[in-house]
């Protein structure tokens, strides 16, 4: 059977996800492959490429980074002036207030995707360069709020609530192995390898690398001198 369009996996991904169900203390779930799938589309459509040879997977969106411009970990600046993508997003009617989604006009910040599209530009100096050789996709395609707005990952759900989820993320993260056909897949941080182990089994490579969180002591002292040793320990060759 021929693999499905990464499009069509989104939308297939972003629907199973938007079924399920939440309780307190989330008191607000983002689907920002619904409100911005615009612009995940064109994400898709320009960088999403067979040829890629390493997958990279975070574990959901950010308050600051996919949340507001429906790119994983997707950095205002990163998105608008290096990925070349401006448009798609219409914000949801019912928003945190605290977490307001502003689309291409936050003025907050996303460090992790400072640290990791910075890392990717620095070293590989265009997106289609970068794109020859990794793409970068996010577990799961929603973002969770408690009452107060601080965030909620989705580790921190209850068994009942993660499962139907996990279910859903899991044929996404399957079908957009099937269409990419990557030798490697990484974890952006421990969480992203273990549900890639969950989901295929032994059928390709995976490992992990340093989460650029800087909720991580580690990813503080330095984080991408840190990662291209990583890569350089899974013996992939940098430019």
């Amino acid at each position: 059977m021929a693999a499905a369009s990464p499009t069509h996996v989104a939308r297939a991904l972003s629907r199973a996800a938007g079924r399920c169900a939440f309780a307190s203390p989330v008191h607000h779930v983002y689907n920002p492959l619904d409100y911005a799938f615009e612009a995940h589309r064109q994400y898709l459509d320009r960088y999403c490429r067979r040829e890629a040879e390493i997958l990279l997977v975070g574990m959901n969106p950010g308050p600051f980074g996919m949340v507001q411009t429906g790119i994983p970990f997707g950095e205002v600046s990163a998105v608008r002036d290096w990925l070349g993508i401006t448009r798609g997003v219409n914000p949801p009617r019912k928003q945190h207030p605290r977490r307001p989604v502003d689309g291409f006009s936050c003025a907050r910040s996303e460090v992790s995707g400072q640290r990791l599209w910075g890392w990717a530009r620095a070293r590989f100096g265009t997106p289609d360069a970068f794109f020859r050789r990794f793409f970068i996709w996010n577990y799961c395609p929603l973002a969770f709020l408690e009452a107060s707005g601080r965030n909620r990952t989705p580790n921190k759900l209850p068994a009942g609530e993660r499962a139907p989820l996990y279910d859903a993320c899991d044929r996404g993260l399957a079908n957009i192995v099937r269409f990419l056909e990557p030798e490697l897949i990484l974890g952006i941080g421990r969480f992203g390898e273990e549900r890639a182990r969950a989901a295929l089994g032994d059928t390709v490579r995976v490992g992990h690398i340093l989460h650029p969180s800087p909720a991580s002591p580690a990813a503080n002292r330095g984080w991408a001198p840190q990662v291209e040793k990583q890569l350089a320990e899974l013996d992939i060759r940098l430019p």
